[in-house]
């Protein structure tokens, strides 16, 4: 979810309703898509990620998203095949197969716009992390716009479309460099059996293995 320095509910038998026009306001909306992702344990999801940069062009890959309470994330690429995002929670690895390489680094340190999507996963309190609110209808979904309230965050912007049964269906996060990083979600599954192995990192054979974690630490 992503958010991101992130994105990405309850068990079938609590998920939240649909809104009705008398409860449509934005308080319930918020609260309503954070009754639906802090009661979960696990989520899985497909994704397709599109990053946009000034003078370059759009780049777009696919795949799967895994989360798992607490800080758990695995992003595992389609395309391009073999990459991987991977958080167990205290450190990320990132492994490219353009290059055959990995690096490790601390959870806290990393500015990568997509850790922050583990707020998905237990920690979503829009009150507590964001402010100036803006919403709008668009394509059938209701879209929510707000500015992080942390100035440490490496993104000055999110927008999440969320669906009438209150899935985040797309984000959108807007760095400071005047980069976009959108993901769309579908065929979310709320609490599915997911394998604490997932989230173990395993350097790919004959791999460059870069600790910077160690950097980090002054180590």
């Amino acid at each position: 979810m992503f958010v991101t320095r992130i994105v990405c509910a309850g068990v079938a038998a609590l998920l939240v309703g649909p809104a009705s026009a008398a409860e449509g306001s934005v308080e319930y909306m918020l609260k309503a898509v954070e009754g639906r992702y802090n009661h979960a344990r696990t989520l899985q999801v497909l994704f397709t990620e599109t990053y946009s940069a000034q003078g370059r062009p759009r780049k777009t890959e696919s795949g799967e998203l895994f989360l798992r309470k607490p800080g758990k994330m695995r992003w595992q690429y389609a395309s391009p095949a073999g990459k991987l995002f991977l958080s167990d929670g205290k450190n990320v690895y990132y492994y490219t197969p353009l290059g055959n390489k990995a690096e490790k680094l601390k959870l806290k340190e990393t500015e990568d716009m997509r850790a922050p999507l583990a707020f998905l996963l237990g920690k979503l309190d829009f009150s507590r992390d964001f402010k100036n609110f803006q919403v709008k209808n668009e394509a059938g979904a209701t879209v929510i716009a707000a500015v992080p309230k942390s100035d440490k965050l490496p993104y000055q912007k999110v927008e999440f479309a969320v669906s009438p049964a209150f899935e985040i269906r797309k984000l959108d996060v807007y760095g400071y460099d005047a980069t976009t990083l959108s993901f769309v979600f579908e065929n979310e599954r709320l609490n599915p059996p997911v394998d604490d192995k997932l989230f173990k990192f395993k350097l790919p054979p004959g791999a460059k293995y870069i600790d910077s974690s160690a950097e980090q630490t002054g180590n």
